[in-house]
């Protein structure tokens, strides 16, 4: 089912009284359409406060709930913990009305609440819902009527219904009378120029009710919505986009260790396939994945598959590929050292980056550390580069920090380049250390011929 219209918007939703809705439904859908409205957004992380500075920019009234009373003591004093939220923005969002708070009864005044909040897998990589169960709970004290619940968390198909709805609706009010509830995907790019503002959405009502008044006020905050027939597939469509990239990841990994082995440059092979106008995306191989959702995704689609017994071989492949990519880069470093006459052991390893992109100040569900993780176990002794990540950060992992000047650089025998900052001089680099490993193919993408370096 497509209700897409040429600009983005549904159709069919974005009239609900020609579609015959109820007169509450029809209401609602008014009301978020053209009249002024509070958003309320449970957690203030990298999906939340940017939703709620992006409601403040919309000129809508917003109230952000997080259980920590620190982020909200930082957030009010003008102090921005994610780095796509400027303090420019974060106070500019404050005095046009901005509300942050860690008292849940204050969202009794949104007209929405959307809830962003961690999905993380848990044991056995099972998915950890009890951040979206507490955000459920929190629902459940200060639903009223008129209220558009959405969850936005990454989730496995089916939570929105099993979880929110009942919460929603569980001090009796009714469904499409008194409340409505849909899933909308967060699709949050951290150090992407483009706000939350700027990226269309995908919405899906657990009924079509309800996903018509979802989408009316999601059209208050982004340029396009594309609504989908119910919730379940809106959770899917998350899963998808993500379990395509690491799929295409799991691939390029793969290729890349083929062509090392047939002595083949797969960086110059990808860059020729890229000429091909048609039926070719480039994905490019690395250390592994990371970030809050490549490496985590696909598995809330392979448990929910276990769970109905159905096989996600595809999915499993992939990850099985990507989770050995550490120590493969870990075994061409060995490889690279032996050629130069050194052993692992006792060597003065340089790891160059190791937030899980560049240009984002962030090294959760990085890589990197699995690399430098296979060096350090195999007696190299770590160094760590990376002039966005916090020496406190690096120091928690057990490895050196390594200043930006040429003598500390050039106190390592080889340098692993793991995520290419801008701020990296890389000629530089290279000049300072007898040899490189480049896992990024980054020297190739900047155009820096050096003699001493190694790609993937």
């Amino acid at each position: 089912m497509d209700h897409t219209s040429p600009s983005g918007s549904s159709a069919t939703a974005s009239d609900p009284a020609s579609a015959g809705w109820s007169s509450e439904v029809t209401d609602r859908a008014a009301h978020f359409r053209e009249r002024p409205w509070t958003a309320g957004v449970i957690g203030l992380g990298y999906v939340g406060l940017p939703l709620a500075v992006t409601a403040a920019q919309k000129g809508l009234a917003c109230v952000g709930f997080d259980v920590s009373d620190a982020v909200v003591e930082r957030l009010k004093g003008g102090t921005s913990h994610i780095g796509d939220v400027t303090h420019g923005e974060l106070v500019e969002a404050l005095d046009s009305g901005l509300e942050v708070t860690s008292d849940p009864s204050r969202l009794v005044d949104a007209d929405t609440i959307f809830i962003a909040v961690p999905s993380p897998l848990g044991r056995n990589r099972q998915p950890d819902m009890s951040y979206i169960e507490a955000a459920a709970d929190t629902v459940r004290e200060v639903a009223r009527p008129g209220q558009l619940i959405t969850l936005e968390s990454t989730t496995y198909p089916g939570t929105t219904d099993e979880i929110i709805l009942p919460a929603a609706t569980a001090k009796g009010l009714e469904l499409d009378r008194d409340v409505f509830v849909a899933f909308s995907p967060e699709r949050v790019d951290p150090g992407n120029q483009r706000s939350t503002g700027e990226i269309p959405k995908v919405v899906g009502g657990v009924t079509p009710a309800s996903g018509a008044v979802a989408e009316a006020a999601y059209r208050r905050l982004v340029p396009a919505v594309h609504l989908v027939s119910n919730a379940r597939a809106a959770e899917m469509t998350k899963l998808l986009e993500n379990t395509y990239r690491a799929v295409n990841i799991g691939l390029v990994n793969e290729l890349a260790q083929l062509s090392h082995e047939l002595d083949i440059d797969v960086w110059e092979v990808i860059d020729a396939a890229d000429t091909k106008p048609f039926g070719f995306q480039a994905f490019y191989p690395g250390p592994g994945v990371g970030g809050h959702c490549i490496p985590l995704d696909p598995q809330f689609l392979a448990w929910r598959a276990r769970e109905a017994k159905f096989a996600t071989r595809f999915i499993d492949l992939a990850e099985q590929v990507n989770t050995r990519m550490p120590a493969y880069n870990a075994d061409r470093v060995a490889e690279l050292l032996n050629r130069h006459g050194r052993p692992v052991w006792g060597t003065r390893i340089l790891g160059v980056g190791v937030a899980y992109k560049p240009n984002v100040a962030d090294d959760r569900e990085s890589p990197a550390w699995d690399v430098l993780s296979e060096l350090a176990a195999r007696g190299g002794d770590i160094g760590v580069l990376d002039p966005l990540i916090e020496p406190e950060r690096i120091a928690a992992q057990g490895y050196r920090t390594v200043g930006h000047s040429r003598d500390e650089i050039a106190d390592h025998a080889l340098a692993v380049v793991l995520t290419d900052h801008d701020a990296i001089d890389l000629a530089e680099l290279a000049d300072a250390v007898p040899a490189v490993f480049d896992t990024r193919g980054a020297y190739r993408k900047r155009g820096i011929d050096a003699p001493n370096v190694t790609a993937l």
